[in-house]
């Protein structure tokens, strides 16, 4: 696999459009490794590898311009919601297929073990269940969008 320079310049612009705050990308060619701190400029680093398995050559920061955050404001009631966060690094999906209704909708009752979403990671469908119950008040990612480990994806009243 190679890529050229314009192919980094799109994929660092489209990493720094996301929440996403670290990628690594590794072949037998080369090892990018991209790691982005909302609060200072952000580097990525490129390694190549030679095709021998050589010792690897001296890396090259490439800064990334970060974007910032998106911030969710929750309601005022939200100090005494519980939250539902991603177990790993993925795409978040509300339902289980497109055009087929959402697991959950904002006002459900989601009990214990219901399954509440999908972040699909490396191909593969990770149905997310809850692991506590109570009434659904807030959905904090938008269908599609990329998800971090331990990103809130919904607050639940617990009543």
């Amino acid at each position: 696999m190679s890529i050229d320079f314009n192919q980094l310049r799109e994929l660092l612009a489209a990493i720094a459009q996301t929440d996403i705050t670290e990628f690594m990308l590794k072949s037998e060619e080369f090892e990018l490794t991209v790691r982005k701190d909302p609060t200072r400029t952000s580097t990525a680093s490129m390694e190549l590898l030679p095709p021998t398995k050589t010792p690897p050559q001296p890396k090259t920061d490439v800064p990334v311009t970060p974007t910032a955050p998106e911030v969710s404001v929750p309601s005022p009631g939200y100090k005494k919601w519980l939250e539902i966060t991603s177990p790993m690094v993925g795409t978040f999906y509300r339902a289980p297929a497109p055009g087929e209704p959402p697991f959950v909708e904002v006002g459900d009752k989601i009990s214990l073990g219901g399954t509440v979403c999908i972040i699909e990671a490396m191909k593969l469908m990770n149905e997310i269940e809850a692991e506590i119950s109570g009434t659904l008040m807030e959905i904090t990612v938008e269908n599609g969008q990329p998800v971090e480990f331990g990103q809130t994806l919904m607050r639940l009243d617990p009543n």
